[in-house]
């Protein structure tokens, strides 16, 4: 019974290493390093939303929805990812979207990205 104990034991503290593994790359995924690799390679659903008021945060019901402001050189970073995937450009610019207008990005759960336009 000892024996099955340890198994047991050792194969739980298994699990909470994985766990913890796969929650830390997703604490890290909309970090400007993080939120920039993704975008180099991304393929999936997007959605464009525009962002007018930096500083209050709008009523969700009636106004855009505010984000948190990167400092400039991490916008500039997130648009020249965006330039890198070629295809993503593309139909980012289908939809109407000019990539320099382009002020932030988030990557939702499920692995889509909101794009954040002035």
């Amino acid at each position: 019974m000892n024996r099955v104990s340890k198994i047991a034991f050792a194969v739980a503290f298994s699990s909470l290493a994985f766990a913890g593994v796969s929650r830390a790359e997703s604490l890290g995924m909309n970090t400007a390093q993080g939120i920039e690799q993704t975008l180099r390679t991304f393929q999936g659903d997007f959605d464009v939303r525009p962002v007018y008021d930096w500083h209050n945060l709008d009523d969700e019901n009636t106004g855009p929805r505010s984000v948190l402001q990167r400092p400039q050189s991490a916008v500039h970073a997130i648009q020249a990812s965006i330039d890198a995937n070629r295809s993503l450009a593309h139909k980012l610019n289908n939809e109407g979207v000019n990539i320099r207008n382009v002020v932030n990005a988030e990557q939702a759960a499920d692995g889509s990205i909101t794009f954040y336009v002035r």
